[in-house]
């Protein structure tokens, strides 16, 4: 009998192990029975097989190399299944006619094994589940609390505003840092081509006027001899050192230390907790209004964070409710959150809208990281400018200054 591993959420948080189970859906269901929630049932391979694992290759390059899915795409299922659903179609009848419809090849594929499913007795939200690279843990645990409380409709058009919010901010993020990005590239190239071409082209020069050279062209001469010498030895350092740090951050220790370290980032870091929070805040608000307990509603919000430190800290305030503290203890004792959210907290439980001041938290601060990826050029743009004029100077000093020398006493020989 096959082997999968999986990863979940269970009464103990975050869970990850190993079953065996005929299938991928018989999986799901022994760990539904042993009450944990899958995120991702994957198959192990079998010691030995190498057929199998070949096989898993060449299939996994397949899929590398086949169009993906837009994100596009994506929101058009959820508000075309929204107004499906709110139509009466039948949700078979509803993903035949958007497998039939997409234009996506693997969107098309994965909605036909999805219908499949359905039609095998397997739910909704564990359909999804089996196609963790399309529809991710947060799609997959609000369709599920779709399930439970009977109002799939309404959940599709909130995962399409949802999608759409996530969207704008990826596109958010690419305007800002376009016009960064392009400066250090190109302040990456000028500084290549002078150390291998015009650096060696005054080393001649520089040797045959016999006095002593200053600072900044000894350190110019030095730096493009190493680059000659050496250059493919920086070339791969810096492949190595780009591998070597991919891998360290998949591990679940690197990660966590890096999105750690992403949240003390000077500039960077107050937009990416703003950004954070807003997703965690819309999420929990469309939890809530779903229906769903406290409890079960950060389990989902945990799932939704990108970063592993802020998800860590929702999962202890789950802990911290089941023990029977109230939402805002927990939330002062993650000490993730700002004073305005632990505020809108405090009011809500106060209120019972808890869901409503989240909504207002979520829609602050997506104003607040909108206006400052849209300012974060700016704020960029005078570190680059003063790193530029010192790159200038530096450039400016070591090539002219031995020069300006050679002619000065040029001029005192006559």
């Amino acid at each position: 009998m096959p082997r999968f591993a999986y990863t979940g959420y269970g009464a103990q948080g975050a869970q990850q192990g190993e079953l065996e189970a005929p299938n991928a859906s018989a999986a799901a269901d022994a760990l539904q029975a042993q009450g944990i929630v899958p995120t991702r049932i994957e198959p192990v391979a079998a010691a030995g097989a190498s057929t199998e694992v070949g096989s898993a290759w060449m299939e996994g390059l397949q899929r590398w190399l086949r169009r993906g899915i837009d994100p596009v795409d994506l929101l058009l299922f959820a508000r075309q299944l929204h107004t499906l659903l709110k139509a009466g179609v039948p949700i078979l009848r509803a993903l035949a006619g958007l497998t039939e419809s997409a234009t996506s090849q693997r969107l098309r594929e994965t909605l036909q094994a999805v219908r499949l499913s359905l039609e095998s007795g397997v739910e909704l939200s564990r359909s999804f589940a089996q196609h963790p690279s399309v529809f991710d843990s947060f799609f997959v645990a609000m369709v599920r609390v779709g399930e439970m409380t009977g109002r799939l409709d309404e959940i599709f058009l909130r995962l399409y505003h949802h999608m759409s919010f996530e969207q704008f901010m990826r596109q958010q993020v690419k305007s800002a840092l376009r016009y960064p990005m392009f400066v250090v590239i190109a302040m990456v190239v000028a500084i290549g081509v002078i150390n291998v071409l015009v650096i060696p082209a005054f080393a001649g020069v520089f040797k045959n006027l016999g006095a002593e050279l200053p600072l900044a062209t000894r350190i110019l001469l030095a730096t493009s001899n190493f680059t000659l010498q050496y250059g493919w030895a920086i070339v791969a350092a810096a492949v190595a050192a780009f591998l070597v740090f991919r891998q360290w951050v998949a591990t679940e220790a690197g990660r966590l230390a890096f999105d750690r370290f992403k949240l003390r980032l000077p500039i960077a870091g107050p937009i990416v907790l703003k950004a954070q929070l807003a997703r965690l805040s819309r999420s929990l608000a469309l939890a809530l209004r779903s229906g769903v307990s406290i409890e079960q509603a950060l389990v989902v919000v945990a799932q939704t964070c990108d970063n592993l430190h802020i998800a860590r800290k929702v999962e202890g305030m789950r802990g911290a409710i089941e023990r029977g503290e109230s939402l805002l203890r927990a939330a002062i004792q993650a000490q993730v959150f700002t004073p305005v959210v632990l505020q809108m907290i405090a009011v809500g439980e106060e209120t019972g809208a808890v869901d409503d001041l989240m909504q207002e938290v979520a829609d602050l601060y997506s104003n607040d990281v909108e206006y400052e990826l849209k300012t974060l050029g700016q704020q960029i743009e005078p570190i680059l400018i003063v790193f530029l004029g010192v790159l200038v100077l530096i450039l400016a000093l070591g090539v002219f200054l031995p020069i300006w020398d050679l002619g000065r006493a040029s001029l005192r020989g006559r």
